[in-house]
């Protein structure tokens, strides 16, 4: 194997190979960027994330086929004025019912014929206290965001003509004029791409930019700071049109929050795999003449690092496939392509560049043979410089107690406050407050009841037997309104009842009243004689899915995590031939995870007033931190299992800790700040990840992997290497 990899290495950065390398490469991206289409055309923001066989799903069938009437997406156009709506308001509205009834938006379906209606009949539709009319129109099903958007567009083209201003561009807080807001799935469904395309350019140019000045500040050359970010964009050029190739053939879907996440993770973890080989290549320039040579002995110290590095992180992320939860889904062949594809550009495209470059890559600080500067009597012998890596391994083993048990606190007290971490899955609630989706809904929240936007539904098959719920659920003191009872109209034993909660519909306490709504039934079901109740009523809207929402991330989480830990270990096992090893390993980087949890929760919520952060956050970062975060552990216990084959075990863990410290410190920093990159996005979940990840990354860059590990490597000795062989160096008296 060993001769493979070194023909390998040899290959693309010879003389002839570096320069084969990098042409081929190019022309790959060319090829590809012809052949394939881009990803960014091919995302589905639409794409749905809860599978057909949720309930809430199974539900939403049974009203297409039976209850007709309510089919199409509503768009809730919420009227306001905060001294009262007028009778000239109200005449202006209905000029605009009629309009859109004459000449209908593209795919409008149904709209409400306020101008067929008398002035006194449509106050009785407005808020109690006269200021906020909310006017729904229908659209098809299954529409793509943009010709939503465009029907919008038209609408407030329509209204702006009719009242001689746009009510939709106002401020709500302008009490001389009427405002409008388009909010409900529709509204929330333009918004939230907005956002995300919104953030597609700033997110890019941001992510580069701190990528820059990172590099800039760790290598000060001007020349090494771009060859990371050129190997990071060759690796884009391909993976794009590979993404656009297998979307365009729906072998799988992929939304703009995959491909924003997508790039940040590309650009942190692809710039670590360079530095990583950047680090080698320095060090033995110092020692060869010859700068493929020097590439070479590089990619054989750290070329195995970097690839079980990039394999961990691979299988990680496939591991999603598995999940139920389509956003999640959608994250395993974007993410595990991603970083499979940087690896290879690491292991060939860049240490290219860095061999044609060769010592002037690190201008204006070129690193000399270490010959030379004895000869110009520059520097008398190699001895070596103290670092703050010399320190701590210093520090972890003359007192390796002390070091694990205080580490193991500080994370141990964050980890802490994971366990009170509050929970959403409210999407208006990630929205920034001027949204017009989110200002329209508050509206609806402040001067109705906030289960208008989006009642539920309740099917029941009665088998035929004759009974009347409504009266039950009326009883059930978070319900604030319950309709009359409707028929199927294919089967007259299926009855419908469209059932308002007085709470937000998007919050987790209504989700938590949902099971006590179906146990009420039931209950009544089975006094009617009706045997299996569960399988007889279904419950559908924005509520239920988001029950099956949260039921499916938590089943996604029981699944994912124990392979993901499963398939780490066996990776480790394979590399390290350690249990020891491999178990002290996943159990610093979990502890990291928790504490980043937690950490994140108290800088989120008491910091900034965060009520609760998106129930997908704790999967989310769980496959980023543990992944990533062992990353770092493989590159710095792979030195220290070199050298103690050649040293002392204290002595391998105090280079180790030196020798990859620095390299490790840096790239930890980069990484850590690309995700901090997504917290300048408006979208909260984003925020919130980005937040709690880089936290994670930090936490296992200054603690966990210089100070926790190599003190439990000291600690347990050669045991740490079990089961095995020993490698007996004495130490040194």
């Amino acid at each position: 194997m060993k001769d493979y990899l070194s023909r390998y290495f040899v290959a693309v950065t010879g003389r002839k190979g570096k320069w084969i390398t990098l042409i081929t490469w190019i022309l790959l991206v060319g090829i590809l960027s012809v052949l394939f289409p881009q990803a960014s055309s091919q995302k589905n923001d639409l794409a749905s994330n809860v599978p057909t066989s949720a309930l809430s799903q199974q539900a939403e069938e049974k009203l297409k086929a039976e209850f007709p009437d309510e089919q199409g997406t509503p768009a809730l156009i919420t009227w306001y004025r905060s001294n009262g709506l007028s009778d000239k308001d109200i005449e202006t509205i209905q000029e605009l019912t009629n309009q859109l009834t004459v000449v209908p938006l593209a795919h409008q379906t149904a709209i409400i014929p306020y101008h067929q209606l008398p002035i006194e009949v449509i106050r009785q539709q407005i808020s109690e206290d006269g200021t906020t009319l909310v006017l729904p129109i229908l659209f098809e099903n299954n529409l793509a965001t943009s010709e939503l958007k465009e029907s919008i567009q038209k609408l407030e083209s329509d209204a702006t003509e009719i009242f001689g201003r746009n009510p939709f561009n106002t401020t709500l807080n302008d009490e001389t004029k009427l405002h409008a807001r388009t909010t409900g799935p529709v509204g929330i469904s333009i918004d939230a791409t907005e956002l995300f395309s919104q953030g597609d350019l700033s997110l890019l140019i941001g992510t580069i930019i701190i990528v820059l000045i990172c590099l800039l500040v760790i290598y000060r050359s001007p020349i090494l700071a771009v060859i990371p970010l050129f190997g990071v964009g060759i690796a884009y050029g391909v993976i794009s049109p590979l993404l656009g190739f297998m979307g365009e053939h729906k072998w799988i879907e992929f939304d703009s929050q995959s491909i924003a996440i997508m790039t940040v993770l590309l650009f942190g973890a692809g710039t670590d795999y360079c530095l990583f080989i950047i680090s080698r290549y320095r060090t033995y320039l110092t020692t060869e003449a010859i700068k493929e040579v020097a590439m070479q002995r590089a990619l054989h110290r750290s070329g195995g690092a970097v690839a079980m590095s990039g394999l961990t992180v691979v299988f990680s992320l496939l591991v999603l496939l598995f999940a139920q939860y389509g956003a999640v889904q959608r994250f395993a062949i974007p993410f595990s392509l991603a970083i499979f594809i940087m690896m290879l550009a690491s292991l060939s495209l860049v240490p290219a560049i860095l061999a044609i470059i060769g010592r002037l890559s690190f201008y204006p600080f070129v690193p000399k043979l270490e010959e030379d500067l004895m000869k110009s009597n520059k520097k008398k012998s190699p001895r070596k410089r103290k670092s703050i890596g010399n320190s701590i391994g210093n520090i972890v083993t003359k007192h390796p107690w002390k070091v694990t048990i205080l580490t193991t606190l500080i994370l141990g007290v964050f980890a802490v406050f994971s366990i009170k971490t509050e929970y959403t899955y409210d999407l208006l609630s990630s929205f920034p407050e001027d949204m017009p989706s989110r200002e329209g809904f508050t509206l609806i929240e402040e001067h109705f009841n906030a289960g208008e936007l989006a009642p539920v539904s309740v099917i029941i098959d009665t088998e035929g037997e004759k009974f009347n719920v409504g009266e039950e659920l009326k009883q059930l003191d978070f319900i604030a309104a319950v309709s009359e009872e409707e028929a199927g109209i294919n089967n007259p034993n299926l009855i419908k009842y469209s059932i308002e909660l007085e709470t937000n519909p998007y919050s987790n306490q209504a989700m938590d009243e949902l099971p006590i709504i179906r146990d009420t039934l039931e209950d009544k079901l089975r006094e009617s004689g009706i045997k299996n109740p569960h399988d007889n009523i279904w419950l559908a809207g924005i509520t239920a899915e988001q029950y099956d929402t949260r039921e499916l991330t938590n089943q996604d989480a029981k699944l994912i995590i124990p392979i993901i830990l499963i398939m780490i270990a066996v990776l480790l096992l394979v590399y390290l031939r350690s249990i020891t090893a491999t178990f002290y390993l996943i159990a610093s980087v979990l502890l990291s995870y928790f504490s980043a949890l937690g950490l994140g929760w108290v800088i989120l919520h008491y910091g900034f007033g965060v009520e609760a952060i998106q129930g997908l956050i704790p999967l989310y970062s769980f496959v980023f931190i543990v992944a990533l975060g062992e990353d770092y552990n493989i590159f710095m216990i792979s030195s220290i299992w070199k050298k103690r084959k050649v040293m002392p075990l204290l002595q391998a863990v105090k280079e180790g800790v030196a020798e990859s410290g620095g390299v490790i410190t840096s790239a930890g920093v980069i990484l850590a700040a690309t995700f901090m990159v997504l917290t300048t996005l408006p979208m909260e979940v984003l925020v919130h990840f980005g937040t709690i990840t880089a936290i994670g990354i930090v936490l296992d860059t200054f603690i966990v992997r210089p100070f926790l590990v190599p003190a439990i490597t000291s600690l347990l000795g050669n045991a740490a290497f079990w089961p095995s062989k020993k490698v007996h160096v004495k130490e040194k008296e």
